[in-house]
């Protein structure tokens, strides 16, 4: 599993440095909105009421999205995710998510601790999403009226109870460890123009159970959490974003193991390759992720439209 997991790592930096080498100029719409990290269309670790890869005329099918994305978060943790969106229709996407982050040092320093032996090095989070968009943007000259699209997200973790139950359900202990949670998610788009520059603003209300995404596991606590981006269109081609992601942070830390969840910052660029190919890179802020702290982080991503 670890070797195909890194082979797949170095499958997508590979990946990068071809396509932003050898891509052809854009000659038609860029292919937006990009793919978060849960495996559905947005920025990076947040997203928007747009549909990714809708059908182009009035009864056709819609061709599915690929993405892939690799975040180093140092002391030997490193998140991988490949996600895949379908639009069914103009205004239903459906999506799926794989994220497996690395623990790094994280089962020497619980070895260190407490003289247990973890059986895991890593964690698989599975993200099955369905989102439909309940209200269409306005156009220009209109009314203000941004797009609105509600989620429903099932989450579930196939390694954390195996980890907990190690630890002697000291993760439960603390309001951790459950094995699926459901995330019910509404944003609220909307495109300004000012002269040139077109911005892309992004807002969204997440209702969660999860930890570190449900890295962690699913507490016992359901919080309401904001988050949102603003994307400023640079050229054509060049997107730059801002964007930040509360954090429930439901669990109780343990000191020197797991500290508490912090909110995230982070700063994307995206190049649009062509018709069908974005590239995107990002520098992230994200407190404490499990023993270490994780700021000036850095990730890439790619996303292809059939």
């Amino acid at each position: 599993m670890n070797t195909t997991v890194k082979s797949i790592q170095r499958g997508v930096l590979a990946a990068v440095i071809v396509v932003a080498a050898a891509a052809p100029a854009l000659a038609g719409p860029p292919p937006l909105p990009l793919h978060g990290i849960e495996g559905y269309s947005g920025i990076f670790s947040t997203y928007t009421a747009y549909i990714a890869n809708t059908p182009k005329k009035k009864g056709e099918a819609a061709t599915p999205s690929v993405g892939a994305t690799y975040v180093g978060l140092g002391h030997g943790r490193n998140l991988t995710a490949l996600t895949i969106t379908e639009a069914i229709t103009p205004q239903f996407e459906i999506g799926y998510g794989w994220n497996r982050l690395d623990l790094g040092d994280l089962p020497d320093a619980i070895k260190a601790a407490t003289n247990v032996t973890i059986g895991k090095s890593d964690v698989n989070l599975h993200n099955f999403n369905a989102r439909y968009q309940v209200v269409k943007e306005s156009k220009a000259g209109a009314p203000f009226r941004p797009a609105v699209t509600v989620g429903l997200h099932y989450k579930t973790n196939s390694d954390i109870q195996s980890i907990d139950d190690d630890l002697g359900g000291a993760l439960s202990a603390n309001h951790a460890a459950g094995k699926s949670g459901l995330d019910a998610t509404v944003y609220a788009t909307k495109l300004t123009v000012n002269g040139k520059t077109p911005v892309l603003w992004n807002l969204g209300l997440r209702s969660t159970k999860a930890a570190h995404l449900g890295l962690l596991g699913f507490t016992n606590k359901r919080k309401t959490v904001a988050e949102g981006s603003v994307d400023v269109f640079v050229k054509p081609n060049l997107i730059l974003a801002a964007e930040f992601r509360q954090k429930p942070n439901s669990y109780t830390a343990i000191p020197g193991l797991v500290e508490r969840e912090d909110n995230w910052f982070t700063l994307a660029a995206a190049y649009v390759a062509n018709n069908t190919l974005t590239v995107s890179g990002g520098y992230g802020h994200f407190g404490h992720v499990l023993n270490h702290e994780a700021n000036g982080s850095w990730g890439i991503a790619i996303k292809n439209e059939f």
